[in-house]
């Protein structure tokens, strides 16, 4: 799947707020972003440009692209969220919030 820059950069924003969503940023989060970034293309630089853009800036983004493109990074966030080997709640919380703001399960 192909994204463009726009929408990488969003994406990554909202896999690093799942990141931050619980107060800390584990080592095994760390990897799975690094290996993410990898298997997606998406340059290292992103992360950076990412943090740079507000989260509303990234959702107005994410709710623009496409269903598919949406579902996948439904799957990201959720992954991300179990990356730690544990699930917090704030991270349910936030990805049922850009779940339910993008409306990526609605007909």
């Amino acid at each position: 799947m192909k994204f463009n820059l726009a929408e990488k950069i969003a994406i990554v924003k909202a896999i690093d707020e799942v990141i931050l969503a619980d107060g800390y940023a584990s080592q095994s989060e760390l990897i799975f972003l690094s290996q993410l970034m990898e298997m997606l293309k998406f340059d290292s630089t992103l992360i950076e440009e990412a943090r740079k853009t507000t989260g509303n800036e990234g959702l107005s983004i994410i709710k623009a692209m496409p269903d598919d493109k949406k579902k996948t990074l439904i799957v990201l966030l959720q992954e991300m969220a179990k990356a730690d080997g544990k699930v917090d709640d704030n991270e349910i919380e936030l990805i049922q919030q850009i779940i339910s703001y993008i409306g990526v399960f609605r007909d």
